[in-house]
């Protein structure tokens, strides 16, 4: 009997975890047209840590709420994870939110009146996982920040890198493809700041997919890939001074003896 003969198998296209082609969003105000983003079109791939950066007033924002699936494009395609967000419905956007994206806020956004572990818990209470489930889970969460021993505590009850610490247990609680940080270090001091960054750096390092929003060259220095936006754009000259691409390195050590 002669060997069995498989067909070949087609071919793999690989695919970003993230895709904007020709992105614009577009506001009136009487005859004016301000174009917030204007014909942006880039990749993020499944586990880059990248950093978007620009000025005030420099679109930034508004492309983080698209790719969050906060807000919609008036002209492009986006497709987030093989789905094209542009057009589905506000159930469906309302979904992905909760089960592909995590977010991670400058102010923390933490209830007041829950303890840590139940705001931990909110995501799953929204997916409908059960209370059994939702305790394992956002504990096995809080664990992977170091804040287990403060499962209990309310949010005023905590330091502000404790806070956040929260907040990023919160955005990994349902494992999301992708985690959006807006200005996550811009309510904390420089060395709990730096802290924070650490951890991003540390979830990456797992394979995890992070984008950090920042206007702060210190921040987008921690990121391999750096996106600029300026005037709606992607820069395509960066700004060395506002990327952090031109800091003086570290002397060298003197040899020994």
């Amino acid at each position: 009997m002669g060997a069995r003969v498989f067909p070949a198998a087609a071919p793999f296209t690989f695919m970003a975890l993230v895709e904007l082609r020709n992105v614009s969003k577009i506001y009136r105000v009487g005859d004016e047209e301000i174009r917030a983003l204007d014909d942006i079109t880039m990749d993020i791939e499944a586990g880059e840590f990248i950093s978007i950066i620009g000025p005030s007033g420099s679109g930034k924002s508004t492309l983080m709420h698209i790719l969050g699936c906060l807000d919609s494009p008036t002209k492009g395609t986006i497709q987030l994870d093989g789905t094209m967000i542009h057009n589905a419905s506000a159930v469906h956007l309302a979904a992905i939110r909760n089960q592909t994206i995590g977010f991670v806020f400058q102010f923390f956004n933490l209830l007041p009146k829950l303890n840590v572990l139940q705001n931990v818990e909110l995501p799953m209470v929204y997916a409908g996982v059960s209370s059994r489930e939702r305790r394992d889970r956002a504990l096995a969460s809080l664990q992977m920040v170091n804040l287990e021993n403060r499962s209990k505590h309310r949010p005023s009850q905590l330091s502000g890198g404790q806070q956040q610490r929260a907040a990023i247990a919160r955005a990994l609680v349902n494992n999301p493809r992708i985690v959006f940080a807006d200005e996550p270090t811009g309510n904390l001091d420089s060395h709990t700041g730096e802290a924070i960054l650490l951890l991003f750096r540390q979830l990456s390092e797992q394979g995890r997919t992070i984008v950090l929003v920042t206007h702060d060259p210190e921040i987008a220095t921690v990121t391999p890939r750096r996106i600029e936006i300026r005037d709606g754009k992607i820069s395509a000259h960066p700004d060395v001074r506002l990327a952090g691409l031109n800091r003086t390195p570290a002397p060298a050590a003197a040899p020994n003896g």
